[in-house]
């Protein structure tokens, strides 16, 4: 059975696995409230590097571990972006969520855009955390190759959570990567109707400037993007409080 890894000691929460299409995620809820966050994870990770950031957010706070990742199973062929996507849908509509705020970073960016523009009945806003992939670098290499820069630069706290949840990624980690490679977020962007933070940090390699910038442009709809000092790439992963006041301040706006 899957464990508690994001409530505080003593807190409320429920830990629960959520099967629809042949494939289960992991989902731990905690706190009440409307706006629930729903943070979308990147690739190799798991819901657990978001402890930090869970502990600075105000209300309901819902963290996913996707099929193959954390303590979710391994579903019997990769999901894209768009299966992703439909299975959380799924998932909030088990709960009755119609007003989701979805976090996603990195990987997770590219899951909440698509179901931000698939199921947009289900989400009043979306933050998109370190987004990827950057249309000019679309390949597994040169991700593989910017992750490896950013990883120099980071803290040991980023390193030990993002190290350990890569080794329970399992042996099917490429694949699940090249099916971050080939997708194209640019095409849900622009369906996006809801309101949309990017959040970037400064130093991230994965996620440069220009990308974000242009994000923005592609939101029909409000869209904001704020730059995060002295972070990379694991923003949301330690020293999370500038990143959570933004996101506080972005839900409250809503």
């Amino acid at each position: 059975m899957p464990e508690r890894l994001l409530a505080p000691q003593g807190a409320a929460a429920s830990v629960t696995e959520f099967t629809h299409g042949g494939a289960t995620l992991v989902a731990e809820d905690l706190g009440s409230g409307p706006h629930p966050y729903v943070l979308i994870h990147g690739i190799g990770m798991g819901r657990s590097v978001y402890v930090d950031l869970v502990e600075r957010l105000p209300g309901r706070v819902i963290g996913l571990d996707l099929p193959g990742f954390g303590e979710a199973p391994e579903p019997e062929r990769t999901l894209t972006m768009a299966r992703h996507a439909d299975l959380i849908a799924a998932f909030l509509r088990s709960r009755d969520i119609s007003d989701a705020v979805l976090i996603g970073h990195s990987m997770g960016s590219q899951i909440a855009a698509e179901l931000a523009s698939r199921h947009p009945q289900l989400v009043d806003g979306i933050v998109l955390a370190g987004p990827t992939v950057n249309s000019a670098a679309r390949s597994v290499w040169e991700q593989a190759r910017y992750l490896l820069i950013d990883l120099i630069g980071e803290r040991p706290t980023v390193i030990l959570r993002g190290a350990r949840e890569y080794l329970r990624g399992g042996p099917h980690l490429i694949r699940k990567i090249r099916a971050t490679v080939v997708h194209e977020p640019e095409k849900a962007y622009a369906k996006v109707q809801c309101p949309v933070l990017v959040l970037r940090g400064e130093d991230d390699p994965l996620a440069p400037q220009s990308w974000c910038r242009e994000i923005v442009s592609l939101i029909p709809g409000r869209a904001e993007m704020h730059e995060i000092p002295d972070h990379g790439h694991g923003t949301l992963i330690s020293h999370a409080e500038p990143a959570a006041k933004l996101i506080t301040e972005f839900t409250a706006s809503l």
